[in-house]
């Protein structure tokens, strides 16, 4: 009897879905986030707790669920975004001095190309993105955008033009981050779609 009540319970945790958690911790993180860029709250001290737990630890559990059902599109894709607000928290929190002083050789601007080497990397994601669902193709647009115009405005290009590009397109990733996450976990709770997602373009065939 224990045994079968082990198994059981092990079925349901293989079964769970690991991307309505993780895109619920992108959708947090970047609302936080574009506060702070549209000049709602300021500096970035009080950033660290929710880039950490929510941008940086749920994205890559999230990963690891998807990882283990064999959901490449899931797994990759918040395997990466996790790491890279792993690498966020890093930048803030020395930033912050919160690891000692900052060196004077500091350059800002190697944020920046670190933004704009995730932005080729995201317009590959935004490929398969709208052969998922129209929603996370929404998603990785703007992901696109708020990496590009971030990296370029970190690098001197038309700053305030850019980083109130920025500032919105992040806000817009949060809420549709939120719907996402919200109609992914009810749809896979209730086994029926209760929120649309939004049926593939189909452009592009995969093979069998």
């Amino acid at each position: 009897m224990y045994q079968s009540q082990v198994v059981i319970h092990e079925t349901k945790i293989v079964s769970a879905d690991g991307t309505a958690l993780g895109v619920f911790g992108l959708a947090l993180i970047t609302f936080v986030a574009s506060s702070q860029k549209l000049g709602l709250t300021t500096g970035s001290v009080y950033l660290i707790p929710w880039a950490l737990f929510l941008g940086s630890i749920a994205q890559i559990w999230g990963a690891a669920i998807d990882f283990r059902k064999n959901n490449y599109f899931g797994a990759i894709v918040l395997g990466a975004f996790g790491l890279f607000w792993v690498a966020v928290t890093m930048h803030w929190a020395i930033q912050n001095g919160i690891f000692g002083t900052v060196p004077a050789n500091a350059d800002l601007k190697q944020f920046g190309f670190a933004c704009l080497g995730y932005f080729v990397l995201s317009v590959f994601f935004t490929v398969a993105a709208i052969e998922v669902n129209k929603v996370f193709g929404i998603i990785l647009v703007l992901v696109n955008v708020l990496l590009l115009a971030l990296g370029l405005s970190i690098l001197g290009i038309f700053p305030a033009l850019l980083s109130s590009v920025a500032a919105w397109s992040e806000l817009l990733i949060a809420v549709f981050g939120f719907y996402a996450s919200g109609a992914i976990f009810l749809n896979s709770f209730f086994g029926r779609i209760l929120l649309p997602l939004g049926a593939p373009l189909d452009l592009i065939r995969k093979g069998v």
